[in-house]
């Protein structure tokens, strides 16, 4: 298997992961794989030959750490974990706490996730001090500042999650708070550094069991409120692509706390996760994926120890729950280069099957290494820079489009790039015509089949699914008024099978990440690097529009 990086590759590797040597060069990957396994492997005892199989495991992009492995490892503060999940308090210590907490995780590289469903509603008397309380977006809002003022590493954005009960009496202000006017997202388009309220965190309502009991039965009291926040959520989320829904039911009821991205969920206040991802797309068999999932999994329980964590109270929270989230990506290409549709498969099946033994792997190497037992152990993340390093799908994403362009924040300075998705560049690259690969734009015709199938993976799952379901812009034919009740009742088939779920609607957002842009846009200037100041000049029609139902072609 040709194992050379794409320049793109190389170049976000090198941007984000690259340790610079003695002599002024960066490390190759295969160093950064030597590096962060001889590190991470150090505190258990493994065999070399577990050690070298990692190490080959790593190098040839089919076990990839999370980044904070990968970034931080050898150094004297390895925090190689990555999000930590918090309960606010509601009192003054509490406030005062959290954003000592989140601080702390914040310039540590961690992200940080944060449920507020203890704080008292806007108004309330406080009975002590004779004021009223602030309510819960208020606190929200300080937490988003600390995260525009604290960068790990210069470079780093933070990562913030924000969740609010359904049921809270400040819910509906909560479901509205990004919703920011024309003049804002006009000048987050000009300049993405520009404030906009909760503009570093990510936001969702938390909809528990009472929820969906509410919302069916006519006599049930919170009745009109169940459905009032539903369906104010969806129109909202349509139109601006937030707040997004955590789902905690059944035997998840009460794990509503969730880490930046929202896949890894727990009940406890300062638990931590832990991330690695397997890439489908380039294991060859059954066989070689049975060995990868218990590689993972003795790499992640050996980062539970060697990890160092921002505050003792998550050392400890960590030692009694010891969260691993094993994950995967290349999903979809796996299924592409089979010749498949975006859909339920008997094929994948039998290897999910298989990732699904990671629960008893753990215990027995917990047990082996006298450890506690992983209380989770899948938890499929995003995958976003160490899936472009793969050179893969990121998680269980479809192709986003054939192309793209990419913005990045370095320095504090924001900085884009032209990207062929690489999975789509290996179909080109056989003959396949740019304008028949299936990808996320295509599919934002056929929304359904994009949630059953993340409806279906989830139940592999024992954490959550990190994965956003792209739309076409608010007020085009198949996203409008008239279309959302039919989206809203199609999703309430699958809630309750999900643990989440977002959508991002096309342009709902000024300054966007990634703008779909023409492949030969894309291909002619592949590895150059611009910053904001810069301006290319667009073919007419170059800027691909979601709204057309089909991909980025050429």
């Amino acid at each position: 298997m040709n194992q050379e990086m794409s320049t793109f590759a190389k170049t976000i590797l090198e941007q984000k992961y690259c340790h610079t040597k003695e002599d002024g060069t960066k490390e190759t990957w295969e160093e950064v794989a030597s590096r962060v396994v001889d590190n991470v492997l150090a505190v258990i005892e493994v065999s070399d030959e577990v050690k070298a199989k990692l190490k080959r495991a790593i190098t040839e992009r089919k076990f990839i750490p999370g980044g904070r492995y990968l970034f931080a490892a050898g150094n004297d503060y390895h925090q190689t974990q990555n999000c930590v999940m918090f309960k606010a308090e509601d009192s003054r210590e509490g406030w005062s706490d959290l954003l000592y907490k989140i601080s702390m995780s914040l310039m540590s590289g961690a992200g940080i996730g944060v449920v507020y469903n203890d704080i008292r509603a806007e108004g309330k008397i406080i009975k002590r001090t004779g004021g009223t309380a602030t309510g819960p977006l208020a606190l929200m809002q300080m937490v988003n500042e600390c995260g525009r003022g604290i960068m790990n590493g210069g470079n780093r954005r933070a990562a913030i999650w924000a969740g609010l009960l359904w049921s809270h009496p400040d819910i509906h202000k909560f479901i509205v708070m990004k919703n920011w006017s024309k003049e804002i997202r006009d000048l987050k388009e000009k300049d993405f550094n520009f404030p906009a309220t909760m503009d570093m965190t990510n936001i969702s309502v938390i909809l528990d069991d009472e929820f969906f009991t509410a919302f069916k039965d006519e006599h049930h009291s919170n009745h009109s409120l169940a459905q009032s926040v539903y369906w104010a959520t969806i129109k909202q989320m349509l139109k601006t692509s937030e707040p997004g829904f955590s789902i905690d039911v059944g035997e998840n009821e009460g794990e509503n706390l969730r880490n930046a991205c929202t896949e890894v969920s727990s009940r406890d206040d300062s638990d931590i996760c832990n991330l690695g991802s397997l890439n489908l797309a380039r294991i060859i068999s059954t066989e070689e994926m049975k060995e990868l999932v218990e590689l993972g999994i003795i790499f992640l329980l050996a980062g539970t120890i060697y990890s160092d964590v921002p505050t003792s109270k998550i050392n400890q929270v960590r030692i009694k729950n010891r969260r691993l989230g094993l994950g995967l990506m290349g999903i979809h290409e796996w299924l592409v280069s089979r010749g498949k549709k975006y859909d339920i498969d008997s094929g994948l099946q039998e290897y999910l099957e298989i990732y699904k033994t990671s629960t008893e792997i753990a215990h027995k190497y917990a047990h082996k290494w006298n450890l506690s037992k992983p209380v989770k152990t899948r938890a499929i993340a995003p995958t976003g820079t160490i899936g472009i390093i793969a050179e893969t799908t990121t998680g269980i994403e479809p192709i986003f489009c054939v192309s793209y362009k990419r913005r990045y924040l370095k320095h504090k300075s924001w900085n884009y790039q032209y990207v062929i998705d690489p999975t789509a560049k290996k179909l080109i690259d056989q003959g396949i015509n740019p304008e028949h690969i299936e990808d996320a734009y295509s599919l934002s015709s056929d929304i359904e089949r994009r949630v059953a199938f993340q409806a279906w993976v989830q139940q592999y799952v024992d954490h959550s699914i990190s994965s956003t379901i792209n739309l076409p812009p608010w007020g085009s034919e198949f996203n409008n008024e008239s279309t959302m009740v039919t989206f809203g009742n199609m999703l309430l088939k699958y809630l309750p099978k999900l643990r989440g779920l977002t959508v991002y609607a096309d342009g709902s957002r000024g300054g966007q990440p990634l703008t779909p842009v023409k492949y030969s846009t894309a291909h002619k200037h592949i590895g150059e690097v611009f910053t904001e100041s810069e301006k290319v000049v667009y073919e007419a029609g170059d800027i691909c529009d979601i709204s057309k139902g089909g991909s980025c072609g050429s």
